[in-house]
């Protein structure tokens, strides 16, 4: 019996693959969601995206609370925000926009506790949970604390600034001095923030739930084990935990035959290939200047180019370029002649194109993709834009950077030969590990109990204050030693003299 409580959210993705998996494994599942772009579900709000009442995957128990999220109004306002860019927005303004969207990510926490507080007081509902008796939780943390600053390790695992980027600030884990403070910047900066944003909302909740001595955080650090979604083929080299492991890439898989239309386009490119163009499911249009800046560098290509895109029809579209509401990503990245893929930096979209050994254009829109398309980036194997500025010369630039220079097929084929260079596939291990913990009743032995440490003991600031005043207290009495035996043997002599 398993309980899987799913929170995935917009900002990381999509794990419907992986609950899929586990839903065929076992015979009860919950699955409770923030909702996102998922369609894997048991308890779902009244006000969801995608996720079906009804599905042969899962049976559905609908909570009468909103989600947090307004796909409508979220839209657009991503849209403002793009559009600001674009037109330089003043400095007022700007400020104004990111309040306003902090204003909707505390909102998004709000509606969420409102959410779980209502299944709490729900008698019934939880009464049936507790006769289920699971045996295992399963849960996305991407609300709460999103677990810290976005990033799971900084939540279990020793994460010295000096060489560990903080998420957000584009740095690599070789730091100059001054790349060293930015980094210790962004720390606070964050930090500050998760206070501001998390804490206030989170605090009270929890202390009424659970008592007044749990910190929120606790909820997280206490997991039994952390199925990460990247592995070291995208992040930087750094600490870990025997209770970590890594599936990146669990959702990738070789590529299915494209329908006889997509495969006579892509075949009609001859020895050109293809470019493959798609921001999320959440941008489904840009702006028009930018779509007709995009459209007019597309036309002077020989490649052609199928672009997901549901806005207004550009008027600089070349005859190269196919238009869809929908494309098969998966199966067009591990088509032959796909030649580049222009994508916003979701981590599905780019362990896909790692997989398939596709170099990127990337033109990150908000969240985590800047920071996901950098550490692409670092490794040579994606060009970035920032869409502030991108016009058709500098977009027909990168795009050329990248079909025509060899080292970024060739890095990128070299990433994918790491990635799919394990022993076993990465949903494989996860359910072994998932199944290895249902065995061993937790795996105490693999979670360490620094969290119920305080900050001052984690740090050893005691114990640095205890040696310190041992030290100072041997320092004291050698000196307060020295002083008296000076002092008698310089009476003695006075005495003597006398």
């Amino acid at each position: 019996k398993v309980l899987i409580v799913d929170v995935p959210s917009k900002l990381g993705g999509t794990c419907s693959a992986a609950m899929l998996y586990i839903v065929g494994k076992w015979r009860k599942v919950l699955v409770f969601p923030v909702d996102g772009s998922h369609e894997v579900t048991v308890v779902r709000p009244n006000d969801t995206w995608y996720i079906k009442s009804e599905s042969p995957h899962y049976k559905s128990i609908t909570i009468k609370f909103s989600n947090g999220f307004n796909k409508e109004h979220f839209g657009a306002f991503v849209m403002e925000t793009l559009t600001m860019r674009r037109q330089g927005a003043s400095l007022w303004t700007r400020l104004s926009m990111e309040h306003d969207l902090v204003k909707q990510l505390i909102q998004m926490h709000v509606k969420a506790l409102e959410m779980v507080e209502g299944m709490f007081e729900d008698t019934k509902l939880m009464q049936s949970l507790r006769d289920a008796k699971y045996d295992l939780v399963l849960t996305d943390p991407a609300v709460g604390t999103g677990v810290l600053m976005g990033e799971g390790h900084f939540a279990i695992a020793p994460s010295p600034l000096s060489y560990i980027p903080i998420p957000g600030s584009e740095l690599t884990d070789k730091m100059t001095f001054i790349q060293r403070v930015q980094n210790m910047l962004y720390f606070f900066f964050l930090t500050l923030q998760n206070w501001y944003i998390t804490e206030p909302n989170y605090k009270p909740f929890v202390h009424r739930h659970f008592g007044s001595d749990v910190h929120y955080m606790e909820l997280f650090q206490s997991a039994d084990i952390w199925l990460m979604r990247n592995d070291f083929t995208f992040e930087f080299p750094r600490p870990t935990m025997p209770n970590v492991v890594y599936m990146s890439g669990f959702q990738c898989k070789p590529s299915k035959p494209l329908s006889k239309e997509l495969e006579d386009f892509v075949q009609s490119s001859g020895e050109h290939g293809v470019i493959v163009m798609t921001l999320g499911s959440v941008v489904e249009k840009l702006p028009e200047d930018i779509a007709e800046d995009i459209a007019a560098a597309f036309a002077e290509l020989p490649q052609k180019v199928i672009w997901r895109h549901k806005g207004k029809r550009p008027s600089t579209l070349g005859n190269n370029t196919l238009i869809l509401d929908w494309l098969p990503q998966n199966d067009l990245l591990g088509h032959p002649k796909t030649r580049v893929f222009v994508a916003h930096g979701g981590t599905n979209g780019i362990q896909e194109a790692i997989y398939h050994g596709v170099p990127l254009v990337g033109l990150p829109l908000m969240f985590d993709q800047a920071d996901n398309l950098f550490r692409m980036k670092a490794r040579g194997v994606a060009k970035v834009l920032d869409i502030a500025t991108v016009n058709k010369e500098n977009f027909l630039e990168s795009l050329k950077e990248a079909l025509y220079q060899p080292s970024y097929r060739e890095k990128m084929k070299e990433l994918s030969s790491i990635q799919r260079d394990q022993p076993m596939k990465p949903l494989d291990r996860a359910m072994f590990w998932i199944e290895f913990v249902m065995r061993h009743k937790g795996a105490a032995h693999l979670r360490t109990e620094s969290y119920k440490m305080s900050s001052i003991q984690y740090y050893s600031m005691d114990v640095a204050a205890f040696l310190l005043a041992v030290i100072l207290l041997v320092f004291t009495i050698f000196v307060s030693a020295f002083r008296f035996l000076m002092h008698n043997l310089f009476y003695r002599n006075k005495v003597k003299k006398e």
